[in-house]
């Protein structure tokens, strides 16, 4: 697969499709995998016209939008692309009015078109979205022409009631319906959970799997979501249901499609892997068939049943499309277009009509940029505008001042250290025993930009950002650990779960360590080193520790901080951002974005 700059890809549908046949795997390669019938020879040429035997089926897929209407903001709306001279070049991206346009230039030409998607449509949303409870990324989602999409761990984020909403329509339950005589429809496509199971009905929660049909073309999309959703998720969005293998679950439904005459199956699983590039256009089949990608979707992929002919990723937001070998040893394309709308992965499935089957040598896929140099979609602007408008009142507000950016990316970002120091501060004035704050990572889900978005000036940090920052409303709780337990915690992030991916938790100002990555397991975590304001930590000492909710109940497989004790629960996390960026900040005195110095990385 070529780095070739964006600016060169315009070409018209027509000259893609010709440079997509010409890379084709050679037509031994292809005679050998495809049967022949009587008085008709294995005769596909790719490049050549084909006979209509075979019919290419276009796979557009993305995953992980998160409800992220608007382009987003900073680096979360960036993506980098590699040239063949090995220099990268950083392009904007992302947002549904431009999504919406390249979606509907890829399907031109393209009668036999699925779009598809790999959870995480909604959860962790900008106001314009989580405000209204992911109803207006619902009816984006409807207006892009989404046909499925498996959950993701964030479709559950609001539990199983409020996804079947989602899922069905109607107004919600206590916020009512957002506009006067207008009754929210729910999506127009489904939503696939073949792995969650109601502990109730011992039934999947969602349809587990859904045919696309054709002209006698048939397509079965098989959806999941991790398995270790309860772990990324608060008790109370999972209560009652169970979450199983996404193996053994897809290969089940698998061999029920086969039954029916379904034998082209595509599986759509929220989880995912890591490329060894951020550049979304990284070979990674290079050297060597999944060389290039690690993580849990490797093995996941690797056991899948043969009977599935393509998979398409999500979870991690990372860019790829690279093929893993199944149990057959027949490579298998996997792929993921990162996150926030950014990438979408066009994918070419040959289909047979003899064997109701894929031709898997035919296979190919890329992603695509989601440039902003194209017309916006105007379904989407108007959109747009009819739910920030709704929005305005609430998210134009200011609450504070910035004096630059603050970043939320790297092992210890500013962005999760400014959070945990709002967490400590509000701690602070409930209980004047506190001592200090932890912020999951993964809580953090957008910087603070400097440069304003509208009219209320730079380093203005209104309603609407701080929302887009923490999304989740979780509480502010307070708890009691000894030393010995706060240094179990700090080992947790490099432990257990974590131990193949760190989890590193954000502290507030005061709490210093050292992370030593060239060391392993718990020894990563150097014990000499922990001090809190200078001083090392007492195992036997009592330490009031600050967290979210999420943490607070042995989220990120934190199960220490699920055993504190003398619980006091506080407003939630946004409003203690908020009391604290106006308590300590002003136009005339913004505060300075964390130097994000509190851990010493080693390694």
């Amino acid at each position: 697969m070529s780095a070739t700059p964006h600016a060169q890809r315009r070409s018209s549908r027509r000259n893609r499709i010709l440079a997509v046949a010409a890379g084709l795997a050679t037509v031994g390669a292809l005679t050998a995998a495809l049967p022949a019938s009587a008085g008709e020879a294995n005769s596909y040429k790719p490049g050549k016209h084909k006979p209509s035997r075979y019919q290419d089926v276009q796979l557009l897929s993305f995953n992980d939008l998160h409800g992220n209407l608007e382009p987003p903001a900073g680096s979360s709306g960036r993506v980098t692309e590699l040239h063949e001279d090995g220099t990268t070049e950083t392009i904007d991206a992302g947002g549904v009015e431009y999504l919406a346009t390249h979606l509907r230039d890829a399907r031109q030409d393209n009668k036999y078109s699925i779009t598809a998607a790999a959870g995480d449509m909604v959860g962790a949303s900008p106001l314009i979205s989580g405000l209204f409870h992911d109803e207006p990324t619902i009816e984006a989602l409807n207006g892009l022409d989404l046909d499925v999409t498996s959950v993701g761990n964030h479709e559950f984020d609001e539990g199983a009631k409020e996804l079947s909403r989602l899922q069905k329509g109607g107004c919600h339950p206590t916020a009512g319906c957002y506009v006067d005589g207008e009754t929210f429809e729910g999506a127009n496509f489904p939503y696939l959970a073949a792995n969650v199971i109601e502990n109730k009905t011992k039934k999947p929660l969602l349809k587990p799997y859904w045919v696309w049909k054709k002209n006698g073309v048939k397509v079965g999309f098989i959806g999941v979501t991790l398995e270790d959703t309860p772990g990324v998720v608060s008790a109370e969005g999972v209560k009652g249901l169970t979450f199983k293998d996404e193996v053994e679950t897809i290969n089940k439904y698998a061999k029920e499609l086969e039954r029916q005459g379904v034998k082209s199956v595509v599986a759509l699983i929220h989880e995912g892997g890591a490329p060894a590039s951020t550049s979304y256009n990284y070979d990674c089949d290079s050297p060597g068939a999944g060389d290039g990608i690690s993580g849990p979707i490797v093995d996941i992929a690797k056991n899948i049943t043969s009977k599935v002919d393509a998979v398409v990723t999500g979870h991690t937001h990372a860019a790829y499309a690279c093929t893993i070998n199944d149990p057959a040893g027949k490579p298998r394309m996997v792929t993921s277009a990162a996150s926030f709308g950014r990438l979408y992965t066009d994918t070419t499935l040959t289909y047979d009509r003899l064997t109701g089957d894929i031709a898997r040598t035919a296979v190919k896929s890329a992603n695509h940029v989601v440039t902003r140099d194209v017309t916006k979609a105007a379904d989407m602007t108007a959109l747009i505008s009819k739910w920030n408008t709704l929005a305005a009142p609430v998210g134009n507000r200011a609450i504070g001042y910035i004096s630059a950016d603050v970043p939320s990316t790297g092992t210890e970002s500013p962005m999760g250290d400014l959070i945990a120091d709002a967490q400590y501060w509000y701690g602070k004035a409930l209980d004047p025993e506190v001592d200090l704050a932890l912020m999951n990572p993964g809580g953090v889900r957008a910087p603070l930009t400097y440069a304003a978005k509208g009219a209320e000036g730079d380093g203005v940090v209104t309603y609407a950002e701080g929302f887009t920052v923490q999304p989740f409303s979780n509480t502010v709780n307070l708890q009691d650990f000894t030393g010995a337990q706060l240094v179990s915690i700090l080992k947790e992030q490099v432990t257990g779960v974590n131990a193949a991916t760190p989890k590193v938790l954000l502290p507030s100002s005061g709490l210093t360590y050292t992370l030593d990555l060239t060391k392993s397991g718990a020894d990563r975590v150097v014990v000499d080193s922990v001090k809190l304001n200078g001083a090392a930590i007492d195992p036997a000492a009592t330490y009031r520790v600050a967290t979210n909710s999420f943490l607070a109940g042995g989220g990120d497989g934190f199960t220490t901080l699920g055993q504190g004790t003398n619980d006091l629960v506080g407003e939630d996390d946004l409003a203690a951002l908020e009391q604290y960026l106006l308590a300590n900040s002003s136009a005339a005195t913004p505060i300075a974005p964390p130097a994000a110095n509190r851990i010493t990385i080693v390694g």
